[in-house]
């Protein structure tokens, strides 16, 4: 399992975001507090408070790929 918070901004990053999800053959999930949301479904992620960074999950062994297809959507602080 590999976890990464990221920042998703806007209609054209989201889409994005789940396109890449979708494309990976293992469960992906996004987590803000107590919500879990499966990162493959677009209309779960626009029920996420979009102003605030959340936690991505990637159920796989290696998310090097991933990692590399996500990096432009990586939080790193204010």
């Amino acid at each position: 399992m590999f976890e990464k918070t990221i920042m998703l901004k806007d209609f054209n990053s989201v889409k994005e975001f789940v396109d890449i999800a979708n494309s990976e053959p293992y469960d992906i999930e996004l987590m803000y507090g107590k919500y879990i949301i499966n990162a493959k479904s677009i209309m779960g992620v626009f029920s996420l408070d979009l102003t605030k960074p959340v936690v991505c999950v990637a159920h796989c062994e290696t998310p090097g790929e991933f990692l590399i297809k996500i990096r432009k959507f990586i939080y790193e602080g204010n």
